[in-house]
């Protein structure tokens, strides 16, 4: 009996240890960091007692070291085998994703949460566009005013100024006027809370699972935060949908009309410096794009570039120093050359298929084929005759298909309909009712326990026999 018991416990530890080491090797050894919890401009505490040149010293110390640090940092998809190696930047985040397909083609610190700063402005923009008409009019009052504070950025609106959801736009994505961004949300759908709420919202339903959104105008809070991954996700739903992003983002000077209360125009410029020939930074396909700065966030930026043949999104979060283009660019340029789409339909051969979406594709490098490839499916239902086959590599996400299933997946994977027992006789017998069966059990189980007593009792017996014999023995020697 006690051997038995050790062997158990064994066993249960063998099983648990087994479990604790499988779930240890499924965690990623890459953490995602947290960007919010560093700085480097010091505070109150680490000033006083300080001059303005040491205080200058010791946060362009700290600027440095967060550089290279950031400079350094891993980069999670270099770590896929036989996957072509992505530059270093000096961000401490960065995506590259394929537009269209989803596919995740350079990865560094994508789920470390940061501050967005004005990039928030593509969120903004997305609940705008899905919720109002260009046409739609959008007032100023005095709440979009009333917060804003020296060096935000704005376009001098005023209390009672009237202009149209598309003049807003433009001031939202080229000048990023924080009171214009107040505004939109203020006057679409039911009001700036339910605007926020929305916001959250939709990001959630776009996969956007960690961030959380404050305002509408991405100014510094604690609260208000997100990650490149979700940026993407959202930036994506954007581009892919809303033509007028790229249209606004591609207009490099904009001018709002004399309004109700204004008798001169404003103008203004696109701040994105990749989309002027004249400029250093200028790179021929970029298509779309949004900038955004503060102490607390650093440089963040997002943009959308196209080829001809690949859509590509790069989003890049808390930059150090003027690397913010620099690093951009040489993320398209990795994006671009180092992979190709390959089409989903002419290289599935799943008979778990009956018809693919012949326009699905996945985004693959040189040195990794369709056959790499590990697929998921995913149903509304185990009935459902239609579902979508989401592909990964080593667990990066590289593209999906809208797919019809086969008869046969259907046959195979279709619910387990419950035979009622009954008592017609068949060639190899009699099916007996169920509780007849489990009448059957009982019994069984009964005469089981009552062996395991019987045995039990034997073996008593025997004991007491032999310690009665040890007793007379004992009794004899004494005589």
């Amino acid at each position: 009996m006690k051997k038995t018991g050790k062997l158990l416990a064994v066993f249960l530890t063998v099983f648990i240890l087994t479990g604790t080491i499988a779930e240890a090797a499924d965690t990623k050894e890459d953490a995602p960091v947290d960007m919010t919890a560093t700085g480097i401009v010091l505070t109150d505490a680490e000033r006083e007692g300080k001059t303005a040149e040491e205080i200058y010293a010791l946060e362009a110390a700290n600027e440095e070291t967060a550089t290279q640090n950031a400079y350094n940092m891993a980069i999670s998809s270099n770590g896929l085998t036989g996957w072509p190696q992505g530059p270093a930047t000096y961000g401490e985040a960065a995506i590259v994703m394929e537009a269209e397909s989803g596919a995740i083609l350079y990865a560094k610190n994508i789920d470390g949460k940061g501050y967005p700063a004005s990039i928030t402005k593509v969120l903004t923009a997305l609940i705008a566009l899905e919720n109002g008409g260009l046409n739609d009019k959008i007032t100023i009052t005095q709440s979009c005013i009333d917060f804003l504070e020296y060096g935000d950025a704005h376009i001098g609106m005023t209390t009672g100024e009237e202009i149209t959801l598309n003049d807003a736009l433009h001031a939202l994505l080229l000048a990023s006027a924080n009171e214009v961004a107040y505004a939109i949300g203020d006057n679409t759908g039911e009001g700036y809370e339910w605007f926020i709420n929305q916001m959250n919202a939709r990001a959630k339903e776009l996969g956007a699972l960690n961030s959380n959104f404050v305002n509408t105008n991405g100014l510094n809070d604690e609260n208000h935060y997100t990650t490149a991954r979700d940026m993407a996700l959202i930036t994506r739903e954007l581009y892919t949908k809303h033509e007028e992003f790229k249209t606004i983002s591609q207009t490099l000077q904009y001018t709002i009309p004399p309004t109700n209360l204004q008798p001169e125009s404003r103008i203004f410029q696109q701040k994105h410096k990749m989309f002027y020939e004249s400029n250093e930074y200028y790179y021929p396909y970029v298509t779309a794009g949004k900038t955004g700065y503060t102490e607390q966030a650093m440089n963040t930026l997002v943009t959308c570039a196209d080829d001809g043949n690949m859509k590509l999104i790069c989003v890049v979060l808390k930059t150090h120093g003027r690397n913010v283009y620099t690093d951009t660019k040489a993320l398209l340029e990795y994006g671009f050359a180092n992979f190709h789409k390959v089409n989903v339909k002419e290289n599935e051969k799943s008979k778990d298929f009956k018809e693919i979406d012949s326009n699905s594709y996945v985004v693959l490098p040189e040195s990794v084929t369709f056959a790499d490839l590990k697929p998921e499916i995913i149903t509304e239902s185990s009935q459902a005759k239609t579902g979508i086959v989401n592909y990964s590599y080593e667990g990066n996400t590289l593209g999906s298909a809208n797919v019809t299933f086969s008869q046969a997946y259907l046959k195979k994977n279709a619910p387990q309909v419950e035979v009622k027992e009954t008592k017609k006789t068949t060639e190899k017998g009699i099916s007996l009712p169920t509780w007849v069966k489990w009448l059957a059990i009982g019994v069984v189980v009964v005469f089981f326990l009552l062996f395991l007593w019987f045995c039990f009792a034997l073996y008593v017996r025997k004991k007491r026999k032999e310690q009665r014999k040890k007793r007379q023995k004992r009794r004899r020697r004494r005589r």
